[in-house]
C-alpha cells in the first residue's frame, strides 16, 4: 500500500542522503534530509519518523550546526517521534531509540542546557544494551559533542576519541574511524601533545584517501596551518590559513566557515603584538563578534565602547573555541583593569589551565590558557 512505497522511497532518499553526507556534499545532502522530514510527518508513522530523523546522522565533528533552523526542526521532531516510539521489548527497539538519542543530542550541539549531554548519555545507554556497535558509534559521536560544557574537557573528549577509533575499527566503521582520529587530534591539541595529534592527522588522511573521503581533508589542512602558526612562523601560517579557508569555504560547513578565518588570522595578529583597527574592523567575525568586539574598540581607542561591550557578553556557546572566547575576553579584561571580570574568567578559565585555549577547535590557537590565567591575577 501506499505506507510501503513512502517508506521504500524514503529509504532511498536516506541512503542517498548518507552517501551524499560522507562524500562531502552536505548542502544536498540538507536540503534532501528536510525534504525527508516533511515527508516522514505526513507519513505519519512514529517509527518510519525515526528511521528519517536518524538515517542522516552522520559522523559529525564540528560543534557547531551548519544549519539551525534545520536543526531546530530536527529537534523538534526527534523530541515528538521519542514521546511516540514504544519502548520496545527486546531490542531492536532500543538501536531505533538510541539513534534518535543521538540524532537529538547532535542537533543540540553548543547548547548549554544539559538537554543534549542528557539525550547523548541515554543514546550510549540504549546502544550498550542493544548490542549496536554503530548505535554506540554514532552515540560516542553524540558524546563528544557534548565535552564542551566547560572548559578544561580535552581529555575526556580524547579518551572518547580512543574508545571511537577501537570501537570503529573492531567493526569496520570507516567513518566513525576517522572521526575517532579526528577527535582525538583535536583533543591533543587542546593538550599541546603534538605528536600525538599528528600521528591521528596520519591516519585520518590514510582513510580518508583509501575511503574516498574528502572532507577530512578539510580538517586536516587547518590543523596543518595551526602546527605552522604553533611553530612560530606567522607568515607561512597565514598563508596556510588562507588556503585552508578556501577549501572550507566550498565545502558546505557554515557552521565552522564563519569567522574562522579572521579568527585564526586574528591569533597570528596577537602573536605578534600587532592590531591594525582598519583591518580588524573590515574581517566578517561570523559568530565570534561580540567576543572580539572589545578588543577591536581597544585598538580604535575607544575604551569605554570596549568595557561596555565587555559587560554585555553573551555567554559562550559550548564548542572546540570555548576556551579561546574566554582567554580574548580575558585580554580584553586585563587592558580595561576590569577586576571583576577578570575574576569571573579566571574561575571559569582555571580548569583549562594545562590547555592550549582555542587548539580544541585543530584549527586555532591563542597560546597557553596558563599565560592568560597569570595574566587576569591583579599584581599585589
Amino acid at each position: 500500500g501506499g505506507g510501503g512505497d513512502v517508506r521504500e522511497r524514503l529509504t532511498d532518499v536516506m541512503g542517498l542522503g548518507r552517501a551524499l553526507a560522507v562524500t562531502g556534499r552536505l548542502d544536498r545532502a540538507r536540503s534532501l534530509r528536510a525534504e525527508a522530514l516533511a515527508a516522514a510527518a505526513e507519513a505519519g508513522d512514529p517509527a518510519l519518523a525515526a528511521d528519517v530523523l536518524s538515517a542522516f546522522a552522520v559522523p559529525a565533528l564540528w560543534p557547531r550546526n551548519d544549519d539551525e533552523a534545520l536543526s531546530r526542526r530536527i529537534v523538534r521532531a526527534a523530541e515528538d517521534a521519542l514521546a511516540a516510539l514504544p519502548e520496545e521489548r527486546p531490542e531492536p527497539g532500543g538501536e531505533r531509540r538510541s539513534r534518535l538519542l543521538s540524532t537529538l543530542a547532535l542537533e543540540l550541539r553548543g547548547t548549554a542546557d544539559g538537554r543534549g549531554e542528557r539525550a547523548a548519555r541515554a543514546a550510549e545507554d540504549a546502544a550498550r544494551r542493544a548490542d549496536s556497535p554503530g548505535a554506540l558509534a554514532l552515540a560516542l559521536n553524540a558524546r563528544f559533542m557534548h565535552t564542551f560544557q566547560r572548559p578544561g574537557l580535552a581529555a575526556e573528549r580524547a579518551r572518547l576519541g580512543a574508545g571511537l577509533v577501537g570501537l570503529a575499527a573492531r567493526h569496520e566503521l570507516v567513518t566513525f574511524e576517522v572521526l575517532g582520529h579526528l577527535v582525538c587530534l583535536q583533543a591533543r591539541c587542546a593538550l599541546a601533545d603534538f605528536a600525538a595529534a599528528d600521528a591521528h592527522a596520519k591516519s585520518a588522511d590514510r582513510l580518508a584517501e583509501r575511503y574516498e573521503l574528502p572532507l577530512v581533508g578539510v580538517f586536516t589542512q587547518w590543523y596543518g596551518a595551526l602546527r605552522t602558526a604553533v611553530a612560530g612562523r606567522r607568515a607561512e601560517a597565514e598563508a596556510a590559513y588562507r588556503a585552508a579557508h578556501a577549501r572550507l569555504a566550498g565545502s558546505g560547513m557554515p557552521g565552522m566557515a564563519e569567522g574562522l578565518l579572521p579568527l585564526a588570522l586574528l591569533s597570528l595578529r596577537l602573536d605578534a603584538g600587532e592590531l591594525d583597527a582598519d583591518e580588524l574592523r573590515a574581517w566578517p567575525w561570523g559568530p565570534y563578534e561580540p567576543w572580539v568586539r572589545p578588543l577591536v574598540l581597544l585598538a580604535e581607542g575607544r575604551g569605554a565602547a570596549a568595557a561596555a561591550a565587555l559587560r554585555e557578553l553573551p555567554p559562550s556557546p559550548r564548542d572546540a573555541l570555548y576556551e579561546a572566547r574566554l582567554c580574548l575576553a580575558a585580554r580584553a579584561a586585563v587592558t580595561l583593569g576590569d577586576r571583576g571580570t577578570m575574576r569571573e574568567l579566571h574561575a571559569e578559565l582555571l580548569p583549562a589551565g594545562g590547555e592550549l585555549a582555542g587548539a580544541g577547535s585543530g584549527a586555532v590557537s591563542f597560546g597557553p590558557v596558563a599565560d592568560q590565567l597569570a595574566a587576569l591575577v591583579p599584581p599585589g
